[in-house]
């Protein structure tokens, strides 16, 4: 992870003059695995982020309040009660170590001033605020308790002994030797690339760093043990000797790297030139790093909603799905109604030809134009009368059966066709606020619970994706059912032009007329923005049918999203990215 002892070395550096002697005037515990504490200097508040989750797990001065649990969880509560109140007095990182211990200066039971010290120990999956008296160095709590089940090396339980983590046994660039180095890098297999036994060996260095040590010696990223001779371990050594002299006088420059589309990629304490061809952010070492986790926890969080709305969607659609199957066989038995119905009329017609008591009956179809031979099965305790009538009663129920199956086979068809197209409109979704506007129309239809997590706030108008054409006309496009139901149905006027993939779930697209004739120009356009926007997009020859808006309607009682629409002309397009981005307003 980039988060390593260089950042955490650079990030100390910084809380040491933003943090030394403030109080702590409250603390929250918005997820299981993070707490936050809100510190008071004069003239100044502070938001410090603790967290011990195993991809996230990080130190750092945050902007960016969470909501909290209704109720405090346990760990939170042990904290306030030890360390609301009192102030820091020191910050230290163990050696270049992911571990930051804060001093709290704060009362005991009995008034008495004392010395706690809150643990923060970046470990990846292992990582672990912990609450320590260092009398005796007893642990009072952990936001994550275990026991030697878990691990071998320590408990982790109110009222044992704090045990440091395992030590990894890296040499601390500060106090490298260029022998020691030497030894050490050649003891790994020829094959090994060096930037990993860099990371291997040498503390506070991540993958990340290891690389950029390389590109500022002048080598390859991915040079390899068995390609270094004198010229690339000298090299090698004068840049880690450069860079621990930096760390040595607090020297940092930190930096955040930039991917094609703005969203942060890396960081670390110090530039990452061999990023030449991305955009690099320079700045505060813990404003970088609270703009890169903000990015990727709202990433995270953007693909849990996007995963847990089409788990609820697929599950929905494959239960509809069996239940059409199950319909389907039912109508296929209704329509045997008619056969019903002649077996009764051939009984009718030849009572007195009939006994009681037989099993079946071979007669003459006369409703056949070829006169075939038909044998009817016959109940031998009921007369030929009451079998011909038990006839006509089945040829009744199978009719009504075949009706109201009927019936229910179109409602089905259109519920799975809705879930289609909301189904496309998760999977085309770029912003949780895309996804949360489909979860609340899921709920609105029953589909999912209402969800009390989250404050309800006041909706706001949907806001489709706005397009500029080549000649100067709106298009609108919306992400979603709610969406598509708010432009075509009150946002459009009657001769704007309305848009879709003919047969294809996908967005509704509007033209915006204002009363003028549209160019062909803009109608290719606009059609190929619909088959961007659609189940569609990875096809070619897409099929797209467009009218005037007054010619779309909304059926009474019909599900978001869905219209039907009269005097359409259809154009066959190709789904096009780079139109999409050129014509973005």
């Amino acid at each position: 992870m980039p988060f390593d002892g260089l950042v955490l070395a650079a990030i100390q550096k910084e809380l040491d003059g933003e943090l030394l002697g403030g109080r702590i005037d409250k603390i929250y515990q918005p997820s299981p695995l993070e707490v936050h504490l809100l510190i008071h200097r004069p003239g100044t508040r502070a938001r410090l982020l603790l967290s011990a989750h195993p991809e996230n797990a990080r130190v750092h001065l945050t902007g960016r309040a969470k909501e909290n649990p209704p109720s405090p969880p346990v760990f939170c509560m042990v904290l306030r009660k030890h360390l609301e109140g009192g102030r820091i007095r020191g910050i230290h990182q163990r050696g270049l170590d992911r571990v930051l211990v804060f001093q709290v200066q704060t009362h005991d039971d009995l008034g008495e001033p004392c010395i706690k010290e809150l643990i923060c120990e970046i470990m990846g999956r292992h990582s672990n605020i912990i609450l320590v008296n260092p009398v005796g160095a007893q642990i009072i709590d952990a936001i994550k308790r275990y026991t030697y089940a878990v691990s071998r090396h320590r408990e982790v339980l109110p009222g044992r002994l704090y045990i440091p983590p395992p030590e990894q046994h890296k040499l601390n660039p500060l106090e490298l030797k260029e022998e020691e180095f030497r030894q050490m890098l050649l003891e790994a297999p020829l094959e090994t690339p060096v930037a990993s036994i860099l990371q291997r060996i040498l503390d506070g260095i991540s993958q990340v760093m290891a690389k950029e040590i390389l590109y500022r010696a002048g080598l390859a990223e991915d040079l390899i043990l068995d390609h270094c001779g004198e010229y690339e371990l000298v090299a090698l050594w004068r840049t880690i000797k450069q860079l621990a002299g930096a760390i040595a006088r607090g020297e940092f420059q930190p930096s955040l790297v930039l991917d094609e589309q703005g969203r942060p990629k890396d960081f670390a304490a110090f530039d990452l030139t061999h990023f030449h061809a991305f955009t690099r952010q320079q700045g505060n070492m813990n404003a970088l790093v609270d703009l890169f986790y903000t990015a990727r926890e709202e990433e995270q969080n953007y693909k849990s909603k996007k995963q847990s709305l089409l788990a609820v969607v697929r599950r929905e659609m494959g239960r509809l799905s069996h239940k059409l199957s199950l319909q389907e066989e039912t109508l296929a038995k209704a329509e045997q109604a008619e056969e019903y119905r002649i077996s009764g009329e051939l009984l009718m017609a030849n009572l007195y030809r009939l006994e009681k008591g037989v099993n079946e009956v071979t007669l003459e179809n006369f409703y056949d134009p070829s006169k075939k031979m038909i044998t009817i099965p016959l109940d031998p305790s009921l007369s030929p009368l009451q079998n011909a009538q038990a006839y006509f009663k089945k040829y009744t129920k199978a009719k009504q059966t075949r009706e109201e199956t009927s019936n229910r086979i179109e409602q089905t068809r259109r519920e799975l066709e809705y879930l289609k197209n909301v189904e496309t409109s998760i999977i085309l979704a770029t912003a949780v606020s895309e996804l949360v506007e489909i979860r609340e129309e899921l709920e609105e239809q029953g589909y999912l619970k209402p969800s009390n997590r989250e404050k309800k706030k006041e909706p706001g108008k949907p806001r489709p994706l706005v397009f500029t054409s080549t000649d100067g006309f709106t298009i609108l496009v919306g992400r979603n059912n709610k969406q598509n139901d708010y432009l075509t149905l009150r946002l459009a006027k009657d001769d704007d032009i309305w848009l879709h993939t003919r047969n294809i779930p996908g967005s509704h697209v509007l033209i915006r007329t204002g009363g003028r004739p549209v160019p062909q120009t803009t109608l290719v356009e606009a059609a190929s923005l619909a088959a961007y926007f659609s189940r569609a997009r990875e096809s070619q020859n897409v099929p797209v049918d467009y009218t005037l808006r007054r010619n779309v309607h909304k059926p009474r009682g019909a599900r978001p999203g869905y219209v039907i629409y009269t005097g359409q002309r259809t154009l066959t397009v190709d789904p096009d990215q780079e139109l999409v981005e050129r014509l973005k307003a």
